[in-house]
């Protein structure tokens, strides 16, 4: 009967702290809940801590003190982030994904949850240690990326758009060259999506020349907010040299020719890529 209460107890604490990510809980609100002593409660606490560890799934965090409890830091890292990332390489280099002028579908792979949960985990754990309170991103196909990201900080997400819209009140445009397309676009933010200094990540799921997270860059400037890193899913080898001087990229588009559907897509560098 005991061995079951705990399979119970386990089965409830796992459940609770990764559907609540990053949020702290004391072991007292365990305890009235559950119906166990702390002493239980710290014994199944490092029995999921080894479990999570293992599975190289994130990380349990254990605060000492009166205000201190424990919380679930998603991540996702090793063996784990190299398979989700070879996946997505070899999904992302089948013939079919050629879109004319360079570019690789990529609409169905964003808009898949398990798959966004899996990226927004790996920068989560890259983002983390800088200690961001925002992660941002432009309309559309970046919000997927923000959110799950967002998530896995346990931080708000920030959506700038391509036009101000009346419903948000007074907001911040500023005009940038797309890395893409060559050509000049907007982007606007109202004033009162981010505090004065906020500290942020940007994130995006493509990246060529660099132009589209400049934009972001100096969008953020304007709000006086510091931007701590640059995330993106895919980014093109070339041209090697970006506007934005330092980002992190989970694949690398290696050669897309345009006069047919020839694609290459590799893990990037830090997970081992050529």
């Amino acid at each position: 009967m005991e061995r079951r209460r705990r399979v119970e107890r386990l089965v409830a604490l796992t459940r609770y702290l990764v559907e609540h990510p990053c949020q702290l809980v004391s072991l007292s609100s365990f305890g009235e809940e559950l119906g166990a002593a702390k002493s239980s409660l710290s014994e199944d606490i490092a029995l999921i801590k080894r479990m999570l560890d293992k599975e190289e799934e994130g990380w349990i965090e254990t605060i000492a003190g009166a205000a201190g409890g424990v919380r679930y830091l998603p991540d996702l890292r090793g063996k784990a982030a190299r398979a989700l990332v070879e996946s997505l390489a070899e999904e992302l280099s089948r013939p079919a994904r050629f879109l004319p002028g360079g570019f690789i579908y990529l609409t169905d792979i964003i808009f898949t949850p398990a798959i966004m949960e899996g990226v927004g985990k790996i920068f989560a754990g890259r983002f983390r240690p800088l200690g961001p309170e925002w992660v941002v991103t432009v309309e559309t196909k970046g919000i997927p990326v923000a959110l799950f990201t967002a998530r896995a900080l346990g931080v708000p997400a920030v959506i700038i758009r391509h036009e101000s819209r009346v419903t948000e009140g007074p907001a911040v445009s500023i005009n940038y060259l797309s890395g893409s397309t060559r050509r000049i676009q907007t982007m606007s933010l109202p004033r009162r999506a981010l505090p004065a200094g906020a500290k942020v990540v940007v994130v995006d799921d493509f990246m060529r020349a660099g132009g589209t997270a400049r934009g972001m860059h100096e969008l953020m400037a304007e709000f006086g907010a510091t931007v701590l890193g640059t995330g993106v899913l895919v980014a093109t080898r070339e041209p090697e040299k970006k506007l934005v001087p330092d980002y992190f990229s989970l694949l690398v588009l290696e050669e897309v020719k345009e006069r047919g559907p020839e694609l290459r897509v590799r893990p990037a560098i830090w997970l081992g890529g050529e």
